[in-house]
């Protein structure tokens, strides 16, 4: 399937950054992003324990046909606690759940959120194969996977969309994803891709972070590591100033600057945020200052870890090692 060159990533509105922003808030969002033309949408059963896709079906009421539509499933809140599940009747019973959430009859994109590893994944794509043929789903897609998962996930069912994190400091994708997701035709979206708000340079204290933000188990953004990262950011700022674009805008251009394929999914609660993120695409920005901005923030300059090691025993992609 094609997908929109950028999509609206909503966990933000719901999930994982500290207190979000009132119901109405989120959907003033929405609205204004569905307003100015942003037509690709991306939630999970996850997001808000299901309060995300409500949402999202509330801002969408009357809109259906207006907005690739992609949700995400195999990983959810389980009493509270996050649980992988990738069994067929797991997933066919959160696919049926997310439709109600959402008030829509089918989800154009599907993905499985993270694979369960204690099953083969040829058996949860097997399961969103049947439901694609029972219409409930349009297309299948992955997320944090290999290219071998990628592999053995197309020997079972057509994948349209691979969406693992890729930013200029997590450049995991580069180990072979990119460009096996660029050879098969499969879009490679990009989450997290202003690195969780590193690189739109609007995180100056980790310990001023809400209590429950996820970015306060992150490596990177503790100790050594964020001093380290900090550090980083002048010159990042300088580099925005001389293209003539905010610091996410520098980020976006350069993810899009990586292939046709690469879809970023940047989220943010704000709408002059939102509206920043997008003016990326239609910036045209000195191919020299991308690759500085490459040279700038990457793999060689980045400290810590992506994750903690819990959460990175969750995902299947290929690694750097603790370098990265």
């Amino acid at each position: 399937m094609m997908l929109p060159r950028m999509g609206l990533g909503c966990m933000n509105l719901s999930h994982a950054y500290g207190v979000p922003p009132s119901e109405e808030e989120g959907l003033a969002l929405l609205r204004a992003a569905l307003d100015d033309g942003v037509t690709h949408l991306d939630t999970a059963t996850l997001y808000g324990g299901g309060r995300n896709e409500e949402l999202v079906g509330r801002a969408i009421a009357g809109r259906r046909d207006e907005v690739v539509l992609a949700s995400k499933g195999g990983m959810a809140l389980v009493d509270g606690k996050r649980t992988i599940d990738g069994r067929p009747e797991t997933l066919r019973a959160q696919v049926d759940a997310s439709l109600s959430r959402l008030a829509v009859d089918h989800i154009d994109l599907y993905y499985l959120h993270r694979w369960d590893k204690s099953m083969p994944i040829g058996e949860s794509v097997a399961a969103l194969a049947e439901l694609v043929e029972a219409g409930k789903i349009g297309a299948i897609g992955l997320s944090e996977v290999s290219v071998a998962r990628l592999r053995e996930a197309r020997d079972v069912a057509p994948i349209a969309a691979v969406q693992n994190e890729y930013s200029l400091w997590s450049r995991n994708a580069e180990l072979g994803m990119l460009e096996a997701t660029r050879a098969s035709g499969v879009a490679f979206v990009a989450f997290s891709p202003v690195a969780r708000g590193f690189l739109s340079d609007s995180v100056h204290d980790p310990a001023e972070l809400a209590p429950k933000d996820i970015r306060r188990g992150m490596p990177r953004f503790q100790g050594e590591n964020w001093v380290a990262n900090a550090a980083l950011l002048p010159e990042w700022r300088a580099l925005a100033a001389e293209a003539g674009c905010t610091p996410a805008q520098l980020a976006l251009a350069w993810l899009l600057s990586r292939g046709e394929h690469v879809v970023p999914i940047p989220g943010t609660t704000r709408i002059d945020h939102m509206r920043e993120d997008f003016a990326a695409a239609a910036l045209a920005i000195d191919p020299g200052v991308i690759d500085r901005a490459g040279a700038l923030i990457g793999n060689e300059t980045v400290s810590g870890p992506r994750y903690a090691p819990g959460p990175a025993a969750d995902v299947d992609t290929e690694d750097y090692g603790a370098a990265a």
